[in-house]
C-alpha cells in the first residue's frame, strides 16, 4: 500500500520540500510502498551519515550542493543535477561539502 502525505497531480517544488538543520541531517519521505521509496535528505555543510549498508537499489541524486558519497571505499564527489546508482548490500557513507539536498530512490528486488 502507497503511503505519502503527497496528493497524485500536484505539482511541487522539490527542493522546498525540505530544509536541512544544524542539529541533525534531516529526512522527508515522499512516498512509499513494499518495493521501496522516494526520500529527500537535506545536510548542513560537514554533516553525514557514516557507513551503512543499502537495503535496497538505490539512486542517489543531488538536488542542491555537493556531497561526497563513498561507495566501497572509493569516494565520488556529485554535485547539483548529477546521480549515482548503488547496489542492494553495497556499503557507503556521505559527507556534505556544502549545504545540500538530495533525493533518495529505494528500488526493493
Amino acid at each position: 500500500m502507497l503511503q505519502t502525505a503527497y496528493k497524485f497531480g500536484e505539482v511541487h517544488q522539490l527542493a522546498a520540500q525540505i530544509e536541512g538543520g544544524h542539529d541533525k541531517v534531516h529526512f522527508k519521505g515522499i512516498f512509499e510502498n513494499g518495493n521501496g521509496g522516494v526520500s529527500l535528505v537535506a545536510f548542513k555543510e560537514g554533516q553525514g551519515l557514516a557507513e551503512h549498508i543499502a537495503p535496497a537499489e538505490l539512486m542517489v541524486c543531488v538536488v542542491e550542493g555537493e556531497i561526497e558519497f563513498t561507495v566501497v571505499d572509493k569516494p565520488h564527489t556529485l554535485k547539483a543535477g548529477e546521480f549515482m546508482l548503488v547496489g542492494e548490500g553495497v556499503a557507503h557513507s556521505v559527507v556534505a561539502k556544502a549545504d545540500s539536498k538530495m533525493m533518495l530512490i529505494k528500488v526493493k528486488a
